[in-house]
């Protein structure tokens, strides 16, 4: 029996046939693993609500920065976690600092085989856990934030990041820290935008991660959930004043974002999967209510089939070591 050519079931019958005709792919130099290290701490701490991710020591940083070079990731996104914290973050830009010292220990041990990212925000290390400097009405000051991301920008470039990341969505921040940044003679580090970085509820378990102090919204600089048109102007802003790459976050459920971001810009595009997004499939997996290493597969190949050339999840090393290179 014959059948029509348009039946493309054909092109299914096998995992080879599967393979040999797939759209998207994923590899491990897609891959962005972010990593949390403490201050003061003698052992990795287990992070509860995120099964399998730890806040780590200097030491064990290290060790999962080796690891994941082994395994192929593309990139590394550090983020410090202080012993004490002040009104206006100032620890983020001290060259003693837990992130300096942490990305001074990572690119020590990797070199250039691997992208070491520093996130740039002051939430982790402000009492009040808000992203930036508060003015006398309790409100993020976009101004005098510029100027603090701008010293943690130069901090981070000294301390051996090959990338830095804006995350704090203030006006200008792109801007401020490329200036920063070159007349401080960095002009060959580059900036990952957290250019459309949404008001999620699923950045709940990453505030645990880092022991954030936060009260209130962010709502009044992160994106409104129901804008799209708003995310596209956020991520041209951003290239105008001389963005590298930019970011869609979270991932899973902006996909539609990711994809107009990646038909609107001519840079790299990356999305961030989440840790609300991680702790969910964890959590429904434990259940059994789904088989686990294939929902998070085919999550990350959304992602990638959205059009974000990069993905930044939790899961990266460990999937790393399954892909084909």
């Amino acid at each position: 029996m014959s059948y029509p050519a348009e039946r493309p079931r054909r092109l299914r019958r096998t995992a080879a046939l599967r393979g040999l005709v797939a759209e998207t792919r994923l590899h491990p130099a897609d891959l962005i693993q972010p990593l949390f290290v403490r201050e003061g701490l003698d052992e990795p701490r287990p992070i509860a609500c995120m099964p399998g991710q730890v806040q780590h020591t200097r030491e064990s940083v290290r060790k999962a920065a080796a690891a994941a070079v082994r395994a192929g990731v593309g990139g590394l996104l550090l983020f410090g976690i202080p012993e004490t914290k002040d009104s206006d973050g100032r620890g983020a830009w001290d060259e003693h600092g837990i992130t300096q010292l942490a990305l001074a220990d990572v690119a020590a041990e990797v070199g250039d085989a691997t992208v070491v990212i520093g996130d740039i925000n002051l939430d982790e290390y402000t009492e009040h856990g808000h992203v930036g400097v508060l003015d006398a009405r309790g409100d993020v000051d976009n101004d005098a934030t510029l100027a603090a991301y701008a010293r943690v920008a130069v901090a981070q470039a000294r301390a051996g990041a090959h990338m830095v990341a804006p995350s704090g969505m203030m006006d200008g921040q792109v801007g401020a820290i490329r200036r920063a940044l070159d007349a401080a003679g960095h002009h060959n580090v580059p900036i990952m935008a957290y250019a459309a970085k949404y008001d999620s509820a699923f950045y709940g378990p990453f505030r645990d991660a880092v022991e954030s102090r936060l009260t209130g919204t962010r709502s009044t600089h992160q994106q409104d959930p129901a804008n799209l048109r708003e995310s596209l102007r956020e991520v041209l802003l951003d290239v105008d004043e001389g963005a590298d790459m930019v970011m869609v976050k979270p991932a899973g459920l902006y996909l539609d974002v990711v994809r107009r971001v990646a038909d609107a810009v001519n840079v790299p595009v990356a999305a961030y999967q989440v840790s609300g997004e991680y702790a969910a499939i964890e959590a429904a997996a434990a259940n059994g209510w789904l088989t686990r290493d294939r929902a998070i597969l085919e999550s990350l190949t959304a992602i990638r089939r959205a059009g974000a050339g990069s993905v930044i999840t939790y899961w990266a090393t460990e999937i790393a070591e399954r892909l084909p290179r």
